[in-house]
């Protein structure tokens, strides 16, 4: 009987455009270079470093806003830099782009602050800078302040995901259904750059937006960018479901991540898409050495530097209540929430290693780095087995990385993890060609058929996508299309 392939095992660096992102305190480890935020040169290095390793994407966290939910101030947040100060993760892109090959960027803005129009020009101006390789984190925004300061009411929730579908309606209408893919004419003799007949007014009117012109950009070598997404509760699934072709996942346990997977794989088949269409990426930190000793001397030293100020702001701006006001023994599985739904889910729907429900001591002392996903700490070898085990029994595709320390968690990762990984064979050895999309699922570089953002398409032989895509199949492939 011939051997089963073994599931190829994708990685992402996860950062974000500040001093901390996840692990708070860490900035003052030696060595550490997070500080450097500022500076081109540190992003670019950060770019090599994951080019190096093959990872799909560096891809960037963003809030608009800043953490005042616990003690009802920022005090907190300014004092542990807790994603803030935090600057635009959008120019990201290009400045890694232009030192790199192949390695994606993710870039994340919320629908809820970019209102459609000018946001369009922005990804396809990105599109066009790295030569295909954005994709965009879609976010609804959670941070109260960030509502405050854009002079908008907090949406509830799940209105907050009705507004993105529009939103996502209007970023289809402009990026695959204004320009033909034959409008640029570029003619000197003529003088006639572009034949105005093939651009069209999208006439946009719904319930949140009014956008009835065009696209004022030429088309990009993906037009829509790969489409990134983390939301994870009931809601947010349904929309990522719909839109999303990378989700990021937040599982503290193996079985909590095998069912969220699960829920999202079935949210796929719904929208009338494969179940694998879309790469998923379970949150995780990796501290990793040559060997065990090692490197549990070196989460030792880490944790050393933790802030548990920093953590409780953290988590109280992500749950949405003040955690100032828990006791340390305090059971956290009866919060209620109009923030992060997946997270307070999590909470309570999974259990801390030792098998309890989760208490404010629990996460303190869990969350000193990294975030609520796996810390795996080991040499080379045992990081190696967990991984595979993690990725074989929940049907992720892959690890989104949060580092520990700035460039440090990632360097580690690709010395010790992607060649042990590689001689496993359940990792890349090289790119496939063309765009972020062609690099993930090695089917060109547009928006699949299957994808509810191709309906929108216009001009040229397959724009009766429109009337197949309504024949009422579950599942449209590239291929069945042209049978």
């Amino acid at each position: 009987m011939a051997k089963k392939n073994k599931k190829q095992i994708n990685f992402n660096a996860f950062d974000m455009n500040c001093i901390s992102h996840l692990s708070p305190g860490l900035w003052r480890y030696p060595n550490d270079e997070a500080v450097r935020y500022k500076d081109i040169e540190y992003w670019q290095n950060i770019a090599k470093i994951a080019e190096k390793g093959l990872f799909d994407a560096v891809f960037i966290a963003d809030v608009l806003g800043v953490y005042d939910v616990y003690k009802g101030n920022d005090f907190g947040a300014l004092r542990t830099a807790l994603q803030v100060p935090v600057n635009d993760p959008v120019q990201l892109a290009a400045v890694m782009a232009s030192v790199t090959q192949n390695v994606g960027f993710g870039i994340t803005a919320a629908t809820a602050f970019e209102h459609p129009y000018p946001f369009a020009r922005r990804l396809s101006t990105l599109d066009h800078l790295t030569k295909g390789r954005v994709g965009w984190n879609i976010v609804t925004g959670y941070l109260p302040a960030a509502n405050r300061n854009m002079g908008a009411s907090e949406l509830p929730h799940d209105e907050r995901y009705d507004m993105a579908d529009e939103y996502m309606e209007v970023i289809y209408k402009l990026l695959e259904g204004s320009w033909e893919d034959d409008a640029v004419i570029a003619d000197k003799e003529s003088g006639e750059y572009i034949n105005p007949h093939k651009v069209h007014h999208i006439g946009h009117h719904g319930k949140y937006y009014d956008v009835p012109g065009i696209h004022i950009c030429e088309p990009s070598i993906q037009r829509t960018p790969v489409l990134f997404q983390a939301g994870a509760s009931s809601r947010g699934r349904r929309f990522a479901g719909r839109h999303a072709e990378a989700i990021f996942v937040t599982a503290p346990s193996k079985e909590h991540a095998r069912l969220v997977v699960s829920q999202i794989r079935d949210e796929l088949i719904k929208a009338g898409r494969d179940p694998h269409s879309a790469k998923i990426y379970l949150g995780a930190t990796i501290i990793t050495d040559s060997n065990d000793k090692l490197a549990e001397a070196k989460f030792n030293d880490l944790a050393k530097y933790g802030s548990t100020e920093g953590i409780l702001v953290k988590y109280s701006g992500w749950l949405g209540v003040d955690l100032s006001r828990y006791k340390l023994d305090e059971p956290l599985n009866n919060i209620k929430s109009n923030a992060i739904i997946a997270l307070v889910d999590a909470l309570r729907e999974s259990t801390t290693e030792s098998g309890k429900i989760w208490t404010l001591q629990d996460l303190i002392h869990s969350e000193r780095i990294g975030s609520l996903g796996p810390k795996i700490v080991g040499g080379k070898e045992k990081v190696a087995d967990i991984l595979e085990e993690f990725i074989e029994y929940s049907d992720a595709d892959g690890f989104n990385l949060a580092y520990a320390t700035t460039p440090g968690t990632f360097l580690d990762i690709v010395e010790f993890i992607v060649p042990t990984l590689q001689e496993r064979d359940v990792y890349r050895r090289e790119y496939n060609e063309g765009s972020l999309r062609n690099k993930l699922f090695g089917k060109g570089d547009r928006l699949p058929y299957s994808h509810t953002g191709a309906k929108y398409r216009v001009g040229g032989p397959k724009s009766t996508i429109n009337d197949y895509a309504n024949t009422g199949r579950r599942h449209i492939s590239d291929e069945e299309y042209f049978i």
